[in-house]
C-alpha cells in the first residue's frame, strides 16, 4: 500500500487473510517499524493490535471515521464496504457502454435505518464478468468526495479480483492511496482465497 499526502508519503507491506467477507486479518510486515501492526475486523468491530507497546485496541464508534494506517481509507471503510446490499438501496442508473465497454452504474442510497457515512455511492461494474470499475462517494451534501478506482484484474486464489485498487479525495488531488494485491506462493499452495479487500 503505497500512500501520499501533500507533505508526506509511506509504503506498507501487508498480509491478508480473510474468511468469507465478516471476518479477516491484516498484519504490516515492512517497514520495520511497524512491523507487526495488526487489523483484525469482526462483522461490526474492528481491533488494532500495536506490538511497540503490546496493546489490542478495540477502534470505538466515534472514531470509524479516521485513517486507517494513515491512509485515505477510513476504519469504516474495512467493515462497511462488504455489506452494501444491507445498507443500502441500488437501483441501475445506467445500462450501456464506456469507453467501448459494457457497463451498468449503479446508484447506491442509503436506507432509512442504515448508519452510513455516505449521502450515496455510484459504483460502475463490467456486465461480462461483474467486476468493479470505479466506485464515486458522495457526502450528504451530494458533493464527491471521492473516488475508487479498480484496475489490472488477476485470478488470485481461484478468484477475479481487481489487483490494483486507488482511491482519490476530490478536494486533494494530489493525494492518493494505492494498494496492490499478490498472492504468494506459500498462500496458494495452502488454497487459501484472497478477497481483493474492502468489500470488493
Amino acid at each position: 500500500m503505497d500512500v501520499v499526502t501533500e507533505h508526506w508519503s509511506r509504503q506498507l507491506t501487508m498480509e491478508i487473510w480473510s474468511l468469507g467477507t465478516d471476518f479477516s486479518l491484516i498484519r504490516v510486515t515492512s517497514p520495520a517499524k511497524e512491523a507487526g501492526t495488526s487489523t483484525l475486523m469482526a462483522e461490526n468491530d474492528i481491533w488494532n493490535y500495536l506490538p511497540k507497546v503490546d496493546r489490542t485496541i478495540k477502534i470505538p464508534s466515534s472514531m470509524m471515521g479516521g485513517s486507517w494506517m494513515g491512509s485515505h481509507f477510513t476504519n469504516d471503510d474495512l467493515v462497511k464496504e462488504s455489506r452494501l446490499v444491507d445498507d443500502y438501496t441500488i437501483a441501475i442508473s445506467f445500462d450501456g457502454q464506456r469507453g467501448g465497454v459494457r457497463v451498468w452504474e449503479l446508484r447506491l442510497m442509503p436506507k432509512p435505518e442504515a448508519a452510513v457515512v455516505w449521502g450515496h455511492i455510484e459504483y460502475r461494474v463490467r456486465q461480462n464478468d461483474f467486476m468493479p470499475l470505479q466506485a464515486a462517494y458522495y457526502g450528504e451534501d451530494k458533493k464527491l468526495a471521492r473516488t475508487l478506482f479498480f484496475n489490472e484484474f488477476k485470478n488470485m486464489g481461484g478468484r477475479l479480483v481487481p489487483a490494483l485498487m486507488t482511491i482519490q479525495p476530490e478536494d486533494k488531488p494530489s493525494e492518493r492511496t494505492t494498494v496492490v494485491a499478490q498472492v504468494s506462493s506459500q498462500l496458494a499452495r495452502c488454497g487459501v482465497s484472497l478477497d481483493s479487500g474492502f468489500g470488493t
